[in-house]
């Protein structure tokens, strides 16, 4: 049975008084970062819907 996601909601707390590094994407492997691995995954199911 597929999955339908209808709403989305992504809540981001910033504080303006903090300077971090942002991280760099070479120090990265594979599987660090589910978030963008998910949203790669639902960009290909959207393109396989588009095609049909």
């Amino acid at each position: 049975m597929p999955i339908e996601i209808k709403e989305l909601h992504i809540r981001i707390n910033v504080e303006e008084g903090s300077k971090q590094n942002p991280p760099s994407k070479a120090s990265k492997s594979k599987g660090e970062d589910p978030v963008a691995e998910c949203v790669e995954q639902v960009m290909k199911i959207i393109e396989r819907k588009k095609e049909r």
